[in-house]
């Protein structure tokens, strides 16, 4: 009875299995995850999110240097985003996916980069002599400081839901510019964002070159050129939100 229904349960898992193929191959999924059945796959799509991530950054960048311009400018461009709600809605919901690949298939290869090390000792180990953390590590530790940052950021800017910050509600005209810079304005905050931005800078630093070797970008002339890029890229992007956490606050207080 027993080798019966262990039968009975393996056709069914058969069956199951059978299903989701099919609805995969229907939905054109397939290549997809045929792709990230492999490192190599998973490391190429890694390095794609984070080249668009990338792109976002300096968007977002852009955006928010109004702040130095002032409140009437600022918040027009607030209000602009806003009252295209409709492609708003798509674009978060993509950078979400974006975001959510990103930190998966960041857990992914790390997961796999350390079953395919035998020991501790080479799993600390690095070609670099004198270094006993290599830049994945680095990479996996920056990349979860910046994951805890951004979820404040959200909870600060797009939930408005920390307690002890002077928001107004979002129907208000001013709010965007208020609230931004009375969560800037609190000495806690301003560290937090402070650090934040400079670990993402670090991340940045290696991540940008990383995802163009990633995607297949590797050649010899040019990844030197690249990781200089790549540097130069983190530096703006720090620097950039650094000035608006150190310098906004004192401005417009």
């Amino acid at each position: 009875m027993n080798a019966v229904a262990a039968a009975r349960s393996d056709n069914v898992t058969d069956s199951s299995t059978q299903s989701r193929t099919g609805l995969i191959d229907r939905l054109g999924l397939g290549w997809f995850f045929r792709l990230l059945s492999s490192s190599i796959g998973q490391k190429f799509v890694m390095g794609v999110t984070g080249l668009l991530l990338c792109g976002f950054l300096v968007a977002h960048l852009a955006g928010n240097m109004l702040l130095f311009v002032g409140e009437k400018s600022f918040n027009e461009y607030a209000h602009a985003l806003h009252a295209q709600w409709e492609l708003l809605a798509i674009a978060e919901a993509g950078l979400l996916l974006l975001f959510l690949a990103h930190i998966y298939l960041a857990f992914a290869t790390t997961i796999g980069n350390l079953k395919a090390r035998t020991n501790t000792y080479t799993l600390r180990q690095t070609k670099v002599p004198g270094r006993i953390i290599g830049a994945n590590s680095w990479m996996f530790i920056s990349g979860s400081v910046v994951l805890g940052f951004v979820i404040l950021h959200l909870i600060d800017l797009r939930f408005a839901l920390r307690s002890g910050i002077d928001y107004l509600v979002e129907s208000d005209p001013g709010a965007p510019f208020h609230n931004t810079v009375a969560v800037l304005s609190n000495p806690l905050s301003r560290v937090i964002y402070f650090v934040g931005v400079i670990v993402l800078g670090v991340h940045l630093s290696h991540g940008f070159s990383s995802a163009f070797q990633s995607v297949g970008f590797n050649h010899p002339k040019y990844t030197p050129m690249i990781k200089i890029l790549g540097k130069i890229f983190a530096v703006v992007i720090a620097v950039g939100f650094a000035s608006i956490v150190v310098f906004v606050p004192g401005m417009w207080k």
